[in-house]
C-alpha cells in the first residue's frame, strides 16, 4: 500500500511539475507579445476549445474534454464545431496517437451515421485525419463498408461524398486493407463516369492506389465498366484527369507484363464488357495511338510507357 501511495505522489509531482513549466512559458510568452503584466487566461471550457479564435494546439487534457462533449451534447451547432476542432486537431501525428488513446476514434465515428449531412461530413473529414496514422486504420477499418455505401447513395458530388472518398483513399495508401474494396470497384467506376471533376480525379486516386497492387489487378481487369469510361482517353479531357487515367492502365499493363497467364486466361475470366477487354480492345488502342501525338510531355510519355 506504501509503494502504490508513493507512486500517486510521485506522479503527482509530475504533473505539477509539468503545470508549474507551462505557466511558466505562458508568462514568458505574455511578456514577449505585449509586456503589459502575466494574466494567464483561464483554463478553456469545452465549449470554448471549439470556437475558432482559440489558437492554441491542443493537449490531451483538451481533447479528452471535446471528446466528453461530443459523447454528452444533442445540440448539432456544438457538435459540429467539436468535430471540426477535433479534426483539426488530428493534422497533428502526435495528436492521431493521443486521440486513439483517448477512445476517440470510435467516439467520431458514430457520428457518420447522424442523419444531420454537415455532422456526416465533418465526422468523415475528421477520421481522414485520423486514418494517416496507420494504427488509427485497424481501427477506422470497421467503418469502411458504411462510408463506401453512404459515398455511394448520396448526392453526386456532394461534400459527404467527397469527404467520404478521401477517408476511403487513405484506407487504400497500403495494401493492408484493399481487399475490402474488391466488392465496391464497380461503384467506385460509376461514380468516375458520372462525377464531376474533382469527383472524377478524387475516384481516380483511389483507383490508383488499387491498381498498384497486383493482388487487386485480377478484380480490377473483371469488373464491368460502361463502354464511356475510354472517353476519359481523350486528349481534349483535363490534364489532371487524363494523366491519371493513363496511369491507372499503366498499372495494369505492368501486371499483364508480370503476369502473362492473365492475358492467356482473359477470353475465360474476364466478360467482353470488363475493364480488360475496354482497356485492350481496339478502340483503345485507336485512342492511344492518338494521344501518342499529345502536345503535352507528360502526356506523350506515359503513352509510350504502355504501348
Amino acid at each position: 500500500m506504501g509503494g502504490a501511495r508513493d507512486v500517486r505522489w510521485v506522479a503527482a509531482g509530475l504533473v505539477l511539475g509539468v503545470g508549474a513549466c507551462y505557466c511558466i512559458y505562458r508568462l514568458t510568452r505574455g511578456q514577449r507579445r505585449g509586456g503589459h503584466g502575466a494574466r494567464l487566461r483561464p483554463s478553456p471550457s469545452a465549449e470554448d476549445l471549439t470556437n475558432c479564435s482559440y489558437d492554441d494546439v491542443l493537449n490531451a487534457e483538451q481533447l479528452q474534454k471535446l471528446l466528453y462533449l461530443l459523447e454528452a451534447t444533442e445540440d448539432p451547432a456544438i457538435i459540429e464545431r467539436a468535430l471540426v476542432t477535433v479534426g483539426n486537431s488530428a493534422a497533428f501525428s502526435v495528436n492521431q496517437a493521443i486521440i486513439r488513446e483517448l477512445g476517440g476514434i470510435p467516439i467520431v465515428g458514430s457520428m457518420i451515421i447522424n442523419p444531420n449531412e454537415n455532422i456526416k461530413e465533418k465526422a468523415l473529414n475528421a477520421l481522414n485525419n485520423l486514418s494517416v496514422n496507420v494504427e488509427n486504420q485497424e481501427i477506422i477499418k470497421k467503418y469502411v463498408k458504411q462510408v463506401c455505401e453512404d459515398v455511394f447513395s448520396d448526392h453526386l458530388n456532394s461534400a459527404v461524398q467527397m469527404a467520404g472518398l478521401r477517408l476511403l483513399t487513405n484506407m487504400t495508401v497500403t495494401n493492408d486493407h484493399q481487399h475490402m474494396f474488391s466488392r465496391y470497384i464497380a461503384d467506385f467506376f460509376r461514380i468516375l463516369l458520372k462525377g464531376n471533376g474533382n469527383t472524377k480525379v478524387q475516384v481516380l486516386k483511389l483507383l490508383l492506389n488499387l491498381s498498384e497492387n497486383p493482388a487487386m489487378a485480377e478484380g480490377l481487369f473483371s469488373t464491368h465498366v460502361h463502354p464511356s469510361f475510354l472517353s476519359l482517353y481523350d486528349g481534349r479531357m483535363a490534364k489532371e484527369i487524363l494523366l491519371r487515367v493513363l496511369t491507372l492502365f499503366q498499372n495494369l499493363h505492368n501486371c499483364v507484363k508480370i503476369d502473362d497467364g492473365l492475358v492467356l486466361r482473359s477470353s475465360a475470366i474476364f466478360h467482353k464488357d470488363s475493364l480488360f477487354f475496354l482497356l485492350y480492345g481496339q478502340e483503345c488502342a485507336q485512342r492511344m495511338r492518338a494521344l501518342a501525338h499529345h502536345p503535352d510531355v507528360d502526356v506523350k510519355e506515359k503513352v509510350l510507357l504502355i504501348t
